[in-house]
């Protein structure tokens, strides 16, 4: 899918990797952006709509939904991640609100505009979706969910004609990690390299030089094959 005259939209617009997706779409010539987050920042383009939309308020979300008519593309890039172990419940549950069930509702929402446009999910996870950090216990579990949520989505919906793309992103220079000794990939390589990887269909997007160390043996692996098979079975 080009991202080219498409209506976007991208949760966690505001800073980071969602800033650098909106820059992104707009310079692939995205015809409206909209630009979702808890506290919406002003941008120079005229074709970016500012939302209000934290994705853990049920009201915001729905408001967003009646507000936008039409949509091609939803990228599902809000996030949280703490620096905690499992010991706390709370933690584990703030994580598990934004990065699984905020994702899942974001989804729902937009899914009438998605199914209408045959369009196409992106969720941006982390390769910690596939192997946690114990520095970030509680922030992996919450991304392994949304991982096993963008592939359980995937079967479900493909029958509709939306495409969804799960994005495993390694070390990248936001604020979540600035303070982290260790290779970043800038933000803007990883947007663009998101949008490359939609282009041509890629179902699992490793965006970084971290994460494409692991995609050939991950495509080419035994789990991404019962996948496959598995979602034969529906």
């Amino acid at each position: 899918m080009s991202i080219a005259d498409k209506t976007v939209l991208i949760t966690g617009a505001s800073r980071g990797i969602g800033r650098a997706l909106t820059d992104e779409a707009l310079r692939r010539g995205a015809g409206r952006v909209y630009a979702a987050a808890r506290r919406p920042a002003a941008h120079p383009d005229e074709r970016v709509t500012p939302l209000r939309m934290d994705v853990t308020d049920p009201v915001q979300i729905r408001a967003g939904a009646e507000r936008v008519g039409s949509l091609d593309v939803l990228v599902n890039n809000a996030g949280l991640a703490l620096f905690e172990g499992l010991g706390d419940r709370a933690t584990l549950e703030r994580h598990l609100a934004v990065n699984l069930f905020g994702t899942y509702a974001v989804t729902g929402a937009f899914l009438p505009q998605l199914t209408s446009s045959r369009g196409a999910i992106v969720n941006n996870l982390s390769l910690n979706s596939l192997a946690p950090l114990p520095a970030l216990a509680a922030y992996s579990v919450s991304k392994a969910a949304a991982f096993s949520l963008t592939q359980s989505l995937r079967t479900s919906l493909a029958e509709r004609g939306v495409r969804v793309h799960a994005v495993l992103t390694g070390p990248t220079d936001t604020d979540m990690v600035r303070g982290l000794n260790i290779p970043k990939a800038p933000a803007e390589s990883v947007a663009r390299a998101i949008f490359d990887a939609v282009d041509r269909g890629e179902e699992d997007i490793f965006p970084d030089p971290v994460a494409q160390a692991l995609a050939e043996g991950w495509r080419n692996g035994a789990v991404k094959a019962f996948e496959r098979q598995l979602a034969e079975l529906r």
